[in-house]
């Protein structure tokens, strides 16, 4: 089977590890996984496999939703200094960006997408930032983009930015990698022993910080899913002449 097998626009959705209950579960034991949150490097595992199928045509563009274990990543541009003050081991990667955290009621999804040709990374980052502002739209929080900043932010006068939603990708053989974290219910004491981002001069919220009340993952996923796959039918579909 060739990379030709499945249109462009098809998405293939797995939930795989979370801290609550979802509405009908999810399939870690479809895929070897203990019930609850992934542990970074099994889930990270679980990418390369699935990029591998998509890459082969042996598989649909799949996007994997899930939380993880509390745990740092850092991307290839991650400076020493930026690293946990407290010495908390850090999982290095090789997406872009730099350090970020990771945890219980912070929703991850990893979009594994055929890109097509010409392939423009830049512009799939930009609306993968625009399809995270549209989920918050949704659920009632105003958030922006902000030039030269990647992610998905909160702005308001007289305070400093909040990054709500970290966005990092890579793409190998035409297939993209990593993702999105948007913080839910997470806690968010972890910005205060790093840098997060790489970025000095702004703070980190969440969903619930936002809007008064606690907005868990499981109130979260499935606005994020409706618009991640309005995002691959507009993004993931063959150029024509």
């Amino acid at each position: 089977m060739n990379a030709q097998a499945y249109p462009g626009g098809v998405l293939d959705v797995i939930r795989v590890g979370f801290s609550e209950p979802l509405p009908g579960g999810d399939s870690h034991a479809e895929f070897g996984l203990p019930p609850g949150p992934v542990e970074y490097r099994a889930g990270w595992d679980l990418q390369r496999r699935i990029h591998a199928e998509v890459v082969a045509g042996q598989r649909p563009n799949t996007l994997l939703l899930l939380e993880h274990q509390p745990v740092y990543t850092a991307g290839k541009l991650t400076a020493e200094a930026e690293r946990p003050r407290d010495g908390s081991p850090v999982v290095d990667i090789d997406r872009g960006g730099k350090l970020t955290w990771h945890g219980p009621q912070q929703l991850v999804g990893y979009p594994i997408v055929n890109l097509p040709v010409p392939i423009d990374v830049v512009g799939f980052v930009r609306a993968l930032e625009m399809a995270i502002i549209e989920v918050c739209a949704d659920l009632g929080v105003t958030t922006v983009p902000v030039e030269g900043r990647s992610g998905v932010w909160v702005r308001a006068d007289g305070v400093e930015d909040r990054k709500l939603c970290a966005i990092g990708l890579r793409v190998s053989k035409r297939v993209t990698m990593h993702g999105f974290a948007l913080n839910c219910a997470n806690e968010l004491g972890w910005a205060e022993n790093v840098i997060a981002c790489g970025i000095e001069d702004a703070g980190v919220t969440s969903l619930s910080e936002q809007l008064g009340r606690r907005a868990a993952v499981a109130e979260v996923i499935d606005v994020a899913e409706h618009r991640l796959r309005r995002l691959v039918e507009r993004r993931a579909t063959a150029r024509t002449g």
